[in-house]
Order: C-alpha cells, then sequence, then structure tokens
C-alpha cells in the first residue's frame, strides 16, 4: 500500500472515531494504563528507528505500523468507555471478556457473541479469538490473508470494536488494528483448537447489552 493510501486510510478511522458515540466525560481515563505505556514507548521506538539509517525498516511498513499505533494511542486518550466489541460477521464470534475491575495482565475468558450482539459495558472486551482457515484482514490498513493457525487478537482499552464480513471478499474485518496477534503458548492467552462450525455449535453466552 502506497503512503498516501496509509494517510487517507488514517484520517478515515480517525473520522470514524471522532464521531462515533463513545462517552467523552472521562476522556483520558487509560492514559495510565500499561496499554498506553507500551503504545508509546513502542512509536517512539519506532520512530527512533526510522531516523537511524542503520536500523531503519521499510517506509511503507513502517508508515503503517506508526498510524496503527497513533490510532491506538488516540482510543486511549480519548475513549469515554471500556473496550467492547460489536458482532455483525453473520455468524457467532468467539470473544475474550474479563470484568471490568481486572488486573490488566490477566487473560480475559473466552465467551461466544451472537450475531449482531454487543458485549455488555460491565465486561472489557479484550480481544477476539479467530480460528485455523479464517480469511480475514487484520486491519483496515493490510490486505485479506488466510490463518494457518488459531489466533487471539488482543486491542487495546477503550477500542469500540466492530467485526464484519466484507460482502465481496468473504473475509473478516475489523474497524481498527488490534494491539497484538498472538499464536497459542503466547502470552497467558488460551487460545484453543476450535474450528468456526465449534464456534456456531456454542450457544451465545456472551453478557450483552
Amino acid at each position: 500500500m502506497k503512503l498516501f493510501q496509509v494517510a487517507i486510510v488514517a484520517l478515515v478511522l480517525l473520522i470514524n472515531i471522532i464521531v462515533s458515540p463513545a462517552a467523552f466525560a472521562d476522556r483520558g481515563r487509560f492514559k495510565t494504563s500499561s496499554d498506553y505505556a507500551e503504545v508509546t514507548q513502542a512509536i517512539e521506538a519506532l520512530i527512533q528507528r526510522q531516523s537511524n539509517p542503520d536500523t531503519a525498516v521499510n517506509s511503507t511498513e513502517a508508515a503503517q505500523k506508526l498510524t496503527e499505533l497513533q490510532l491506538q494511542k488516540y482510543i486511549l486518550e480519548t475513549s469515554g468507555s471500556h473496550a467492547r466489541c460489536t458482532n455483525e460477521i453473520g455468524k457467532t464470534l468467539a470473544v475474550y471478556l474479563k470484568p471490568k475491575k481486572a488486573p490488566a495482565t490477566q487473560a480475559g475468558t473466552l465467551y461466544y457473541l451472537g450475531n449482531r450482539e454487543t458485549t455488555d459495558d460491565d465486561f472489557i472486551c479484550a480481544g477476539v479469538y479467530l480460528p485455523a482457515a479464517t480469511q480475514v484482514a487484520l486491519s483496515p490498513l493490510t490486505d485479506v490473508e488466510t490463518l494457518s493457525a488459531p489466533v487471539a487478537l488482543r486491542f487495546v482499552e477503550g477500542t469500540q470494536l466492530t467485526v464484519a464480513t466484507n460482502p465481496t471478499t468473504g473475509a473478516i474485518e475489523f474497524n481498527l488494528p488490534p494491539a497484538q496477534t498472538l499464536k497459542a503458548g503466547e502470552e497467558n492467552w488460551a487460545i484453543p483448537e476450535l474450528t468456526q462450525a465449534n464456534i456456531d455449535a456454542q450457544p451465545p453466552n456472551a453478557p450483552q447489552d
């Protein structure tokens, strides 16, 4: 993707966040979180790498990563509510939820969110589970790929996430980029071997509005 395309997509995403119905009474509440510290450090490290010709990475990839990090920083600085997930994929979506007062290091518990449902604001939607063979665009700035293994996508606090299916490609898409893509054995997240058929067979049990 060319740099000007990255900039255009970033602008569209920022407008999407600005006009979203998130409450701004508590904006900035996540600036003291570990997510904010990690994102800020990652931005500074990437900028330093780009300024050093000995460590500079591909300019297009760096621009894309920087755009994603800046979006995450913006969310953490402006969001007034805990992270929530909305399912628009046309079938059941597996999500990771945890109580609002849970420690930042606590992994979420896997729940099943029905189509056209949104997670309850008494919980943090920490991430989304995708099974192997899923066709997905892992962020609005990336191309469609087919997963070779199941993954957990972690999102920063305050993210108002919508997961949808592209009507043209059939791929799953996210309105905002994940902070991490985790595979089994990474971090302390439980990432089971499930198929979409396994997920669809589960009765939706995610707390919802």
